[in-house]
C-alpha cells in the first residue's frame, strides 16, 4: 500500500503565499513522478502542476510564473510553492503518485485565498 499525506493548507489573503508538503510512503521502489491537483467546489479536479523523478516540471497555464513545484533528492516528498495566490485558486489540493501499477492520491489539503 502507498499514503500519501499532504499538510500545509491554509486560509491567505490575495496575494499571499502558501507553501504546501507531500510525504509518500509505503511500497513504493524508486522515485516516481507526482504532482499536485486541485478540485473547487462544483468544478472537475484540474492539474496544478507535475514534476518527474528526474525533476523536470509541468505546470497549468493558469498558475505559470506564480506556483513552483520541487521534490527532495532522493525522496518521494514534493513542495508546492505558491505566491501571489488570488481567490479563484481556493480548493482543495490534492497529491498524486503514478506507478507502474496506478495512481495514488492523498486525502487533499484545503487552501482558503480570501480577504
Amino acid at each position: 500500500q502507498v499514503q500519501l499525506v499532504e499538510s500545509g493548507g491554509d486560509l491567505a489573503q490575495p496575494g499571499g503565499s502558501l507553501r504546501l508538503s507531500c510525504a509518500a510512503s509505503g511500497s513504493i521502489f524508486g522515485i516516481k513522478p507526482m504532482g499536485w491537483y486541485r478540485q473547487a467546489p462544483g468544478k472537475q479536479r484540474e492539474l496544478v502542476a507535475t514534476i518527474t523523478g528526474g525533476g523536470l516540471t509541468n505546470y497549468a497555464e493558469s498558475v505559470k510564473g506564480r506556483f513552483t513545484i520541487s521534490r527532495e533528492n532522493g525522496k518521494n516528498i514534493v513542495y508546492l510553492q505558491m505566491n501571489s495566490l488570488k481567490p479563484e485558486d481556493t480548493a482543495v489540493y490534492l497529491c498524486n503518485l503514478i506507478t507502474t501499477l496506478r495512481s495514488y492520491w492523498g486525502q487533499g489539503t484545503q487552501v482558503t485565498v480570501s480577504s
